[in-house]
């Protein structure tokens, strides 16, 4: 059970910049209202007060700030980590640093650490860090992996965000460490050339990669897998900072994250403190301390998988990275079939790309965006529908009844797509075993035209800022609404029918009103109706789910109830909106046309 500090610490989070040290790690118990405790060479008796400290100068602003969420993609996934896998990324990390740093040996920046070495612990001054202008020495390592730290010595003038700390505390707590602090933990000021510019953007990329996208438990991730788990990440991160995902959950899923982390480094230095071979006390409280790291992995994956959402179907998340076009921009059109007949290809131009492929899975692994598939009458399976993210075609040679694409029993999703845009036509959709929705859209747009979907799970889900188009085709038989809609989609809904859905008994009223479509607001999702007959559902034709109250928690974790203001507002604009919809359509046989329920 003993291990060295230096086995310890190959466990850390990221590599061992010194991230103990570092801001993130410092947000606990502060220390305050008494000098660090140790002797000062040659200091004269008062002489701590004779100087008090300038403001900091401005460090350069935020490079991540300015980009998109596709932009942080392109620039993680495309560029920093491209091919690599998890196990590389620290090796990755270093030597993208040490080409900045050899560029330029002396700069100036801000080091930041941790209040704990300057002052008493005390909770009553909330001092984030310590801040101190310093000149900055990079000495380059041979070994791009080792430990990254640089030499620092006070600038002149000396500045700090704390007035009256003294100097000599400062020079003295710098002669402890021997003048070397962790790279991470300086933050270059602006009025310096563009290579320092460039070493500040380099030092805010890795920094934003290890406290928001780094998990210790990634390492046995394939280099494929790996780039999407990052680039879920970005997502979600973007999400909590658009406010897609409520607040109070984002507030607990980062309150979860930091815990995790700092019980994960607890371990480690206790690990490291056992000497020699441990205690019977010691080993219990190592195992304690490890399973209980364990069940708290074991939560974030579950809310990472789940998108942290509030609401919504429990649908897996596409862990494949989009490829986008090709870079000649050409497209194929993948036939499926054995063999390839003349009569297959007659429709087509003579300058179209061919390729044949005997099943749909591989041919849809195989997809680039712009590229189209088509299948000939027969049966079809597939479980690379639920991974869509290419901007593609799928379309079925003669009329929908004869090409039937039948869902999997061994998966829980049949249909899930994130590509912008893809294309399903002429085909039938049918739903054996799957739980959830016969068609998921995570993301971008999904179109369906002239398909036949015979749910046996939920219909349509259309998730939290998705789009769907459905012209011509038929939604039938599901066990809640044929089209779901959730807060903030767009959907446009022509010449379909809708109908026998909502086909289970339930004692709670409100699931046992839903019928054809169901639109859950706050936002209220963008629904356009022309032309479609919803009928003979066991329920009513369009519900409204209305948030007579929202909960939430409070960061201090009780629960408080809003006033549903915003709700009622959603909820009375689009009922205007939706009579005038359902004037252009036939709704029949259902219990009620709009209804709205709790």
């Amino acid at each position: 059970m003993a291990s060295s500090a230096a086995e310890a610490k190959e466990g850390a989070p990221g590599p061992n910049w010194g991230a103990s040290c570092s801001p993130a790690a410092a947000e606990r118990p502060l220390r305050s209202a008494r000098p660090h405790s140790v002797p000062l060479a040659g200091a004269a008796a008062g002489s701590w007060e004779e100087e008090e400290a300038g403001p900091l100068p401005e460090q350069f602003p935020s490079h991540l700030a300015a980009m998109t969420g596709r932009e942080k993609v392109a620039l993680y996934c495309d560029g920093l980590l491209k091919n690599c896998k998890a196990e590389d990324v620290n090796e990755a990390i270093s030597k993208y640093l040490l080409e900045k740093l050899k560029q330029k040996e002396k700069w100036f920046g801000i080091w930041k650490t941790n209040p704990d070495f300057f002052f008493v612990s005390s909770e009553e001054i909330p001092i984030p860090y310590v801040g101190v202008f310093v000149e900055v020495t990079c000495k380059l390592l041979e070994n791009p992996s080792a430990n990254f730290k640089v030499s620092v010595s006070v600038a002149e003038p000396f500045s700090s965000n704390i007035a009256n700390i003294p100097r000599p505390l400062v020079d003295e707590v710098l002669k402890e460490m021997d003048h070397c602090v962790p790279l991470l933990e300086i933050y270059p000021v602006e009025g310096q050339d563009t290579v320092v510019s460039d070493i500040a953007n380099a030092l805010e990329i890795v920094r934003f990669f290890y406290d928001f996208l780094w998990r210790d438990w990634d390492d046995d991730e394939t280099s494929e897998t790996y780039a999407a788990l990052i680039e879920e990440r970005i997502k979600i991160w973007c999400d909590i900072q658009n406010g897609i995902i409520p607040p109070p959950i984002a507030h607990r899923f980062r309150r979860h994250l930091e815990k995790y982390k700092s019980m994960h480094l607890e371990l480690i230095n206790y690990q490291s403190n056992i000497k020699e071979e441990p205690t019977a006390e010691e080993a219990i409280e190592c195992w304690k301390k490890y399973y209980e790291l364990i069940m708290l992995c074991g939560l974030l994956k579950i809310w990472e998988d789940l998108r942290l959402r509030a609401h919504g179907p429990l649908t897996p998340r596409i862990l494949k990275r989009r490829k986008g076009y090709r870079e000649d921009r050409k497209s194929v059109t993948y036939i499926i079939a054995k063999t390839v007949t003349p009569e297959m290809v007659k429709g087509l131009s003579s300058d179209t790309l061919i390729q044949q492929h005997d099943n749909l899975n591989s041919a849809l692994d195989s997809c680039y965006s712009g590229d189209n598939v088509l299948l000939f009458p027969g049966e079809y399976k597939a479980e690379n529908l639920s991974m869509l993210t290419e901007d593609i075609i799928i379309k079925g040679v003669g009329r929908p009844e004869e090409t039937v694409i039948v869902s999997d029993p061994a998966h829980e999703s049949f249909v899930v797509s994130r590509a912008q845009n893809v294309k399903l036509m002429n085909i039938t959709l049918l739903q054996e075993g799957t739980v959830d929705g016969i068609v998921v859209v995570e993301s971008g747009h999904t179109i369906l035209e002239n398909c036949v979907l015979k749910c046996e799970g939920t219909g349509i889900c259309v998730l939290v800022g998705a789009s769907l188009t459905v012209i011509n085709s038929e939604i039938t038989g599901a066990q809640g609404a044929g089209v779901e809609l959730y807060p903030g989609s767009t959907a446009i809904l022509e010449g379909n029918k809708i109908h026998h859905c909502n086909n289970f008994r339930t004692i709670d009223s409100s699931r046992g009103s839903l019928g054809g479509i169901n639109i859950k607001v706050v936002p209220a999702p963008k629904l356009r109706m022309k032309n479609n007959h919803i009928h003979s559902n066991n329920g009513y034709g369009v519900t409204i789910i209305k948030p007579s109250e929202q909960l939430g928690v409070t960061t201090e974790g009780t629960v408080e109830t809003a006033a549903a203001g915003d709700g009622e507002d959603s909820v009375s604009k689009l009922m205007q909106e939706l009579s005038l919809e359902i004037k252009t359509n036939i709704l029949e046989d259902n219990d009620k046309g709009i209804s709205i329920v709790n």
